[in-house]
């Protein structure tokens, strides 16, 4: 590839620019050899003519794709030069916010000045265990790195940190060390990851700003503690003042020091050493701040004798303050002979302090230095570590000198050190691929560190010159000049003579000589360190001894003599002396060869810091400062050494998935993606050294990946072009065809048009005619109808004269036809009158002949005797109602007789009054009466007139009254409608609002409530969880301990019970106790209806009761017989009228009505017990709850039936009763006549008294009782007992209607109460159909929020009626269980009494009902064992037992089995045996999941098994709410003697251990398939691209098939897992909860591998998930999980899928983005729009206003400031109540579980 194909039209370079270091530029013209010059276009469009080195042919440099720019590694880029690298990191620092590049080995930091969301706790998860290449560049990456090499290979790492100050050297390394101790911290260290953390404000504080804790101790100058300290503010002490501003904005120094003194006592720092530290660092301040005066004559000085800090210095080090203040101005001489004192100048005074000061701070901080590593000292043996080493980077200033000397003399070493690694690096990279290479020429820096520290070097030379007596900085210059003038990397400046130039790598430097002495010197004199010794402070003495030096028991003898004469110097004082004067190069030259060599052996991992700025703005980049530090830190120097060789680097599957385009078709149907690749390159690059074939990889020189971009974007432009020449084309092909059409149309159209205006002239024409034509006619027309007319009025007139005399002709015959109709009808009326009279006569005459021969016949009926009979039967009443009708109709006729005769009279005296007028008026002259009467008349027609006028005048009014009353009435009806209507509304508004508040608060308190009870479901889980690892920690350390036995004991009854008498919760019903069956039941209904089940000793009593009721009920038979033999023979030998006593009709009566007592009693009795029996069975163990009120109602209702049968009973008896009586009484009165002393005999006294109700039913049940005494009727009705039991029964009767009309009541009123719950529903029915009707009105969206509203208030009082209803039954529970333990109580004290009585009797029958009891032979659901087999139990059951062995039985058998054992070791009352039991069950299945920690299978078996236990449990504990869906056999396997209710709360605990070890197995599972399944696998093929990674690949760029999964994988381990799960009869409740988790865990991977990949940020991305989501979705569906919630999991991923693809422009792209993504937080919005990259030239960046848009729009949301998911998040499990339809006795065990020592009972 030529250079005129480099440097072509339209390709962009970089040319220098003074403002921007580099500046981007565009060829309007192709370069050819030769020319001076090129034409360039800037960014703003200027026009530049370049000019070009013809001597050294110096192109400018190239620039790269847009496609490359922005990678995570600058090595990735195809031309690899200083203008590449500094544009990469702008963009992505600028456009991207990303502070971290890779640059090789090298990660670069950029200082963003600004707190970012990215060092949180899930950020180092998602880093933990990631190849370093799989994520975004980061700190976490370098320290996961590092971390991983050390464990991996066991060899010791290093991580180099530098830059300049202000850079954020000490931030990374901060969090570098955050990352191993959060990593790293073993849980079996305490405290080990805070104490790390602790110890990095400790450091920071004796850091830089420089040394914060001065300022941090001077803001906390104000607590009381501290006073003694002489604090005030930091502007006041001379060495924090020295800077200008003493405080940094943003920084808290009391807060930060509160901070310091907390990490302090987590390390271990007790609170006196910390007032010590303290102290020493406040002397310091004060020591800074001591005032010394130079004498007169210079050469002396002294210090002020009221100096306070000097003062306060002493106090707090504890020191002589004489001593102190003479030896600061004074110094010891020792020569061979004598020791000599000598003041010194102000200046030497001063660098003497400052050197006490500097020794005083760097003793402290060596101490706190090794106290922290004694507090992170761990027990464990140390392999190997990690050093993290934070230094400063090349240095230069206008003014250098010493320190910025020894910086950059560092930096030497260190740089020799990188280039030496990365050399190393490249090298091993070519010899792994197997390729041949040449040695690469790289930038050795040997010589300038010769300079520095080689014999006579320039260190050498300073020290030299420091050991001479009047040595000075010039003097050590000028040697500098003299011997170091003719090396390469010195020069000397030319207008100074005491500054010098070393070259070093970075750049060239010129130091300032004055100082360097001095500096180097730094001398601390003995005498003042001696002085410090003797401190009464023991850490201050501590600070100051060597190990060498003996502590002094005194403190040293008084300085004040000028001269002190010693003959001879001791040795070990010339040996202290020599090395205490070391200078400060000698030590730091040592200490760098020690870090050297430490950092030689170790593998080093490279992070250099770059400050943006120097005005510290967030997120402003100054390219001149960058390009300064990227050359001083190296990172230039690994892009030339990496540009040297082969730069980029291919993985063949990654080439060929990216270049595949450039292949030919042909070239396709191989195979070998390798030999595939050969072949392109090999037709694609002629010059063979641009590229090298190695074993996993391609390499390229630089710039050859820019070629094949370029090669593949020509090929996708000719594609493109192609698609749009034809896309056109056809465009072009519909757009002529539609001009045709149209074309065609208008044509039509037109000549259409000039048709139809032909048309219309031609119908105007015709129409014309037809006009003319009709106006002819109408002419004609009209004549003719004038003629015609004036004929038809002649016709008319001669035609009506005509008629006029038909008609008077007509009307004279009709009007004779009339007369003669009426004269003949009055003829033929008068004749039939004539006829119809004759008739009636002749019809009375007969009539009156019949109607007396009738009464003739009747008269003669009458008078016999049979029609009296008749008439006789009902007489009497007849007579008597016809004689009260009779009776009634005489005072009706009296009263009206009386009336008329009244009204008679009246009519009487009025005819005569009329006569009398009549009279009077004929008698007067007619003439006077006529006028008179007219005149009367007349004024009675005015008055009638008038009073006419006045009603209608009152009735006007009236009407307009009544008209204006309606219209007044009409507008207040109105009125009052529209108030009405305004009220509802108004009410209407008000009820909405309010439910619209209440529903919002009562939505709001539900999930406030659902939220904390997630969240202590959640910490309830998590302490299960941290408790089974402090027990499993617990059990390592113990390893085969026995295992503690102290679990959660049970409740049991008392030991001195019985089973028997234990099970008997209610008082037992016997004959002694209880008259009847009746008042056993009514007992049985005070204790509770609900609690009418009855243990075993109530059965047997009944069974007792019904047996010696049938043997008398015998007897009584056997006696009845015997006796009616008796009294038939009686009766046959001895007439029945001798003696009433053997009567033999009442004997036999009473005997019957015995009898019928007795059978009745017998039939009531044989019901009883059935009821009982069937109580028995179906309420055995429910509890008072409200699930027994239908029973209780149904019982009542059966006792109500039972009563009406004996009511019926009664009834009969009374009958037969009062048939023996009258029988009895006739028989009485017709024998008192004959024997009246019988008479006295056979009286009742007694029968008449008032009986009272009591005496009257004991009497009844005394007839009943006597069946030895009844021998004759006359014993019977002795004192009256025969009347009594009347009356007796009477009264039953009585009580029993009493009770019949009570529950009759009851009955009525709950029919009514059913009425108005009818009558409520009905009313409900109707305002739900007016609310419909409502809503039906309403939009659709108002109808959606209406039904919400009406839902919410509905299930609010279902919820309130329901919390009423739970009141009240703990109510009545609480009050039913206090009668219950009366009830008890009386009856075991009765029983005791009972059990003295009838002991033997009582045990000789219950033994014989107990094997009755047991005549049943079947399998009754347990399992004994003995107590020596209990260990082979749990071993064969529990942990030698594998999941396969139970294949085709029953699932969770195992706890099936040990739940039969536990009923077993529960009904033979063992609580011994039950706590052994469980507590090794629980202990085995912790063993054995411990085992198989790994084993999904397993954890599933035993999680099932364990929740099934547990179910077990609940389902059979005999409480009432867990026995719902019990039936009745499976109530007969209830626990009866044991509580395990804290049993169940430990195994409750249990399974979620196993559930939480099953979900870490799961996801330990598919995690490592999550990314590359969902974001790296082609599901779609042929949608993603790849771009190049540069130095590091990403592990699924490694060969095909190593590391990749694809979404079937995913799938089919999720069917495993299902299928297991199914199998082993996991609930299905918990599987649903199982792959909800399972599924967040997908997406919390996926989404945060997203948001640290910018690789995969990308709209094919995007399109792979959305269609791997639904895969997922479909699988769920199929699996019927999808009520699971796992879907709505999966929503966050579903939006940044969808935010992938969506556009990424406009403001209303902007809006729907941020309508879309509501899952997402705004920092994961905006980061995955910052990494947001495009695969092909053709897509676009998102630009940076666009994402300041989105930020704008978002700022409203109260986000959280975790970007990242927590994966470990695991939700609260539940184990809902799943009750098993199995009964205990149906299942079989199976014979491979060796179980046979089990028995069956």
């Amino acid at each position: 590839m030529s250079v005129g194909e480099l440097y072509s039209q339209c390709t962009r370079v970089w040319i220098p620019d003074p403002d921007e270091v580099w500046r981007s530029a565009e060829l309007t013209k192709d370069y050819k050899e030769g020319d001076k010059s090129l034409q360039l276009r800037l960014e703003d469009e200027t026009i530049l003519e370049y000019p070009i080195d013809i001597q050294h042919n110096q192109l400018p440099f190239l620039r790269n794709p847009d496609i490359l720019v922005g990678e995570n590694d600058l090595t990735a880029l195809s031309y690899l030069h200083e203008p590449a690298v500094l544009h990469n990191l702008k963009v992505r620092f600028l456009e991207s916010n990303h502070i971290y590049t890779y640059c090789g080995i090298v990660l670069v930091a950029i200082n963003p000045y600004e707190q970012l969301p990215i060092y949180g706790q899930d950020v180092i998860y998602a880093y933990s265990g990631q190849n370093m290449g799989d994520m975004d560049p980061h700190i976490f990456a370098v320290a996961e790195e590092a971390y991983k090499q050390m464990a991996r290979d066991e060899k010791n790492q290093s991580i180099i940190v530098s830059g300049e100050s202000g850079a954020g050297k000490t931030v990374s390394a901060k969090y570098a060390m955050r990352y191993f101790a959060t990593v790293g911290g073993s849980a079996s260290e305490t405290n080990i990851e805070e104490k790390v953390l602790a110890s990095s404000p400790i450091m920071e504080a004796d850091d830089e700003r420089n040394y914060h804790i001065f300022y941090q101790l001077c803001a906390a100058a104000g607590l009381p503690e501290f006073k003694e300290l002489a604090l005030t503010s930091a502007e006041d002490f001379f060495y924090t003042s020295q800077g200008g501003d003493t405080s940094i904005e943003g920084v808290d120094d009391a807060e930060d020091f509160e901070k310091t003194r907390q990490a302090f006592t987590l390390l271990g720092v007790r609170e006196s050493h910390q007032i010590s530290i303290f102290k020493i660092i406040a002397s310091i301040l004060h020591l800074g701040s001591v005032e010394i005066q130079a004498e007169r004559d210079g050469d002396s000085c002294s210090i002020l004798p009221q100096d306070e800090h000097l003062s306060n210095f002493c106090r707090l080090l504890g020191v002589e303050h004489s001593q102190m203040e003479h030896w600061l101005c004074h110094r010891k001489l020792v020569t061979t002979s004598e020791t000599y004192v000598k003041t010194m100048s102000l200046q030497q005074v001063i660098n003497a302090r400052n050197a006490l000061a500097k020794h005083i701070y760097a003793q402290l901080f060596s101490w706190i230095v090794e106290h922290i590593n004694k507090a992170l000292h761990t027990s464990l043996k140390q392999h190997s570590f990690i050093g993290v080493l934070d230094i400063y980077g090349f240095e230069t200033f206008e003014v250098n000198s010493f320190e910025q000397f020894c910086i950059n003399y560092a930096n030497e070493k260190l740089q020799q050190q990188f280039n030496s690694h990365v050399f190393k690096l490249e090298q091993e990279e070519y010899m792994k691929e197997q390729i041949p290479w040449t040695l690469i020429d790289f930038y050795d820096n040997q010589p300038c560190i010769d300079l520095i520290e080689a014999k006579l070097g320039i260190l050498d030379l300073l020290d030299e010159e420091c050991k001479v007596p009047k040595g000075t900085d010039q003097n050590w210059a000028q040697k500098l000049y003299d011997r170091h003038s003719s090396s390469q990397h010195f020069q000397k400046p030319r207008m100074s003579n005491t500054a010098f130039i070393v070259i070093h790598f970075a750049d060239k430097v010129e130091y300032l000589s004055d100082g360097f002495l001095e500096k180097n010197r730094d001398t601390v004199y003995e005498e003042q360190i001696n002085i410090l010794k003797a401190s009464k402070f023991p850490l201050v003495a501590d600070l100051f001894h060597d190990d060498k030096d003996p502590i002094p028991a005194t403190t040293p003898g008084k300085g004040s003599s000028s001269k002190i004469n010693i003959r001879s110097a001791r040795p070990p004082m010339k040996v202290s002396n020599k090395e205490h004067k070391k200078t400060v190069g000698h030590q730091f030259r040592t200490s760098l060869h020690l870090l050297m060599e430490t950092l030689n052996a170790t593998t080093p991992h490279y992070v250099r810091c770059i400050k943006p700025n120097d005005e510290k703005l967030p997120f402003h980049f100054d390219p001149k400062r960058a390009v300064q530090q990227l050359r001083a830190c190296g990172v230039l120097e690994t892009i030339r050494i990496s540009a040297a060789g082969y730069p980029s680097r291919w993985a063949y599957h990654d080439f060929f998935n990216r270049y595949r385009v450039l292949v030919k078709k042909r070239e396709l149907a191989n195979t070998d993606k390798k030999a595939i690749c050969r072949s392109v390159l090999e037709n694609l690059i002629k010059d063979p050294d641009k590229f090298q074939f190695g074993r996993t990889k391609i390499f390229f020189r630089a710039g050859q990946v820019a070629y094949l971009e370029k090669l593949r974007a020509d090929k996708f432009r000719t594609a493109t072009i192609m698609i749009q020449k034809t896309v056109r084309g056809w465009l072009q092909k519909v757009k002529y065809h539609r001009l045709k059409g149209a074309t065609l149309t208008l044509q039509r159209y037109c000549r259409g048009y000039l048709a139809h205006r032909l048309a219309e002239h031609l119908r105007r024409t015709r129409a014309a005619v037809v006009l003319q034509k009709y106006y002819r006619m109408q002419r004609a027309h009209q004549s003719y109808q004038r003629i015609r007319r004036a004929a038809i009025i002649i016709q008319a007139f001669t035609r009506a004269m005509f008629v006029r005399r038909t008609y008077r002709q007509v009307l004279m015959e009709h009007k004779a036809t009339i007369i003669q109709k009426h004269v003949r009808g009055w003829m033929a009326h008068r004749h039939f009158q004539r006829l119809r009279d004759a008739a009636i006569v002749i019809q009375c005459a007969f009539r009156m002949l019949k109607a007396r021969q009738e009464l003739k016949a009747l008269r003669i009926e009458a008078r016999s005797a049979e029609h009296l009979k008749r008439l006789n039967v009902g007489m009497e009443n007849k007579v008597v109602q016809l004689q009260r009708k009779i009776d009634e109709q005489n005072k009706e006729f009296k009263t009206l007789s009386e009336q008329l005769s009244v009204t008679t009279s009246t009519y009487t005296m009025e005819v005569e009054r009329l006569k009398k007028e009549l009279e009077h008026y004929r008698q007067s002259p007619g003439e006077d009466s006529s006028p008179r009467l007219q005149k009367e008349v007349e004024s009675l027609r005015t008055e009638l007139q008038r009073a006419h006028s006045e009603r209608k005048i009152l009735e006007d009014a009236h009407s307009r009254e009544k008209d204006e009353l309606r219209k007044r009435v009409a507008d207040l009806e109105q009125e009052n409608a529209l108030l009405k209507d305004e009220k509802e509304q108004l009410n209407s508004q008000i009820l909405c609002q309010s439910k619209d508040e209440f529903a919002q608060n009562s939505v709001k308190e539900n999930l406030l409530m659902k939220k904390e009870l997630e969240e202590e479901r959640s910490r309830y889980q998590n302490l299960v969880k941290e408790y089974s690892q402090l027990e499993q920690r617990y059990d390592n350390l113990r390893d085969e301990m026995s295992i503690i036995k102290q679990t959660p004991g049970h409740r049991r009854n008392p030991s001195n019970q019985s089973s028997l008498e234990s099970d008997s919760n209610y008082p037992s019903i016997s004959t002694s106790e209880i008259g009847d069956t009746e008042d056993a039941l009514q007992q049985m209904e005070e204790i509770g209806l609900e609690k009418a089940a009855m243990d075993m000793t109530v059965f047997l009593k009944l069974q007792k009761r019904v047996r010696e009721l049938e043997q008398e009920r015998k007897k009584l038979q056997v006696q009845l017989e015997k006796r009616e033999q008796q009294d038939s023979k009686k009766v046959q030998v001895e007439p029945p009228q001798t003696d009433i006593d053997v009567d033999p009709d009442a004997d036999l009566a009473y005997n019957s009505l015995k009898r019928q007592e007795l059978e009745s009693e017998n039939k009531k009795l044989k019901n009883d017990l059935n009821e009982l029996r069937k109580a028995i069975a179906d309420q055995a163990t429910q509890n008072n709850s409200s699930h027994g009120s239908p029973d209780s109602y149904n019982l009542l209702l059966n006792q109500l039936k039972l009563a009406h049968e004996e009511l019926e009973v009664r009834k009969e008896e009374v009958l037969i009763l009062r048939t023996q009586i009258v029988s009895a009484d006739q028989r009485r009165l017709a024998s008192r006549n004959a024997e009246p002393n019988i008479n006295a005999r056979a009286s009742w006294p007694n029968s008449e008294k008032h009986v009272d109700q009591e005496d009257a039913i004991e009497a009844y049940h005394g007839v009943c009782q006597t069946n030895s005494k009844t021998e004759d009727w006359g014993y019977l009705n002795e004192d009256g007992e025969l009347g009594l039991a009347y009356q007796g029964l009477k009264q039953v009767a009585r009580l029993l209607e009493a009770q019949l009309q009570a529950q009759s009541l009851e009955h009525e009123e709950e029919v009514e109460r059913l009425k108005d719950q009818l009558e409520a529903l009905k009313e409900e029915m109707d305002k739900q159909q007016q609310t419909f009707c409502q809503t039906l009105l309403l939009s659709p969206e108002a109808q959606v929020e209406f039904g919400v509203q009406q839902e919410i208030s509905r299930l609010t009082n279902e919820n309130l009626d329901l919390k009423e209803l739970v009141e009240k039954l703990e109510k009545n529970e609480r009050k039913l269980k206090k009668q219950l333990k009366i009830y008890m109580k009386k009856v075991q004290d009765l029983e005791a009494a009972q059990a003295l009585a009838q002991s033997e009797r009582k045990r000789h029958e219950l033994n014989r009902q107990v094997t009755v009891q047991r005549k049943e032979k079947d399998f009754q659901g347990m399992l004994e064992y003995h107590k020596e087999d209990e260990a082979l139990l749990i071993r064969n059951l529990v942990t030698d037992l594998k999941p396969q062995m139970l294949s085709g039985a029953v699932p969770c058998l195992p706890a099936y089995i040990l739940y039969m054992c536990i009923r077993h070791a529960d009904y033979t009352n063992d609580d011994l045996k039950v706590h052994a039991l469980l507590t090794s069950t629980i202990n085995g299945i912790k063993k054995v999941l411990k085992k198989h920690n790994d084993d999904f299978e397993m954890t599933s078996f035993w999680l099932s098994n364990t929740c099934r236990l547990l179910h077990c449990l609940k389902q059979y504990s005999g409480d009432e709410g867990f026995m719902t869906q019990n039936t009745a056999k499976q109530n007969e396997h209830c626990l009866k003697n044991f509580d395990l209710t804290e049993y169940r709360q430990v195994l409750s605990d249990l399974s979620i251990q196993i559930y939480q070890q099953l979900i870490k197995i799961a996801e330990g599972v598919l995690q490592p398939m999550i990314v590359s399944a969902m974001l790296e696998n082609e599901s779609i093929q042929g949608l993603s691209g790849v771009k190049p990674t540069g130095y590091r690949k990403r592990s699924s760029s490694m060969a095909d098939g190593d590391n990749s999964y694809c979404l079937e994988a995913i799938i089919r381990q999720m069917n495993a897992f299902h299928t297991v799960m199914c199998d082993q009869g996991l609930d299905p409740e918990i599987i649903l909860q199982v792959f909800k988790q399972l599924f967040y865990m997908i997406n919390a991977v996926t989404l945060n591998n997203l948001l640290l990949r910018k690789d995969v940020c990308s709209w094919s991305t995007g399109m792979q998930l959305r269609y791997n989501i639904s895969q997922l979705e479909e699988w769920l569906r199929g699996r019927n999980l999808h009520q699971s919630g796992a879907v709505q999991t999966m929503e966050p991923l579903i939006q940044a899928a969808q935010l992938l693809q969506l556009k990424k422009k406009t403001q209303e792209d902007a809006e729907a983005i941020c309508s879309l993504c509501t899952s997402l937080s705004t920092q994961q919005i905006v980061k995955i729009l910052n990494l947001y990259t495009p695969l092909n030239e053709f897509e676009e960046r998102v630009t940076v206003a666009f994402i300041r848009t989105i930020q704008a729009q978002l700022q409203e949301r109260n986000d959280p400031q975790q970007l990242l998911l927590d994966a470990k998040h695991m939700f609260p499990v539940l184990f809902p109540f799943n009750p098993s339809s199995l009964t205990m006795d149906s299942i079989h065990i199976p014979a491979c579980l060796n179980l046979e020592f089990l028995n069956q009972v």
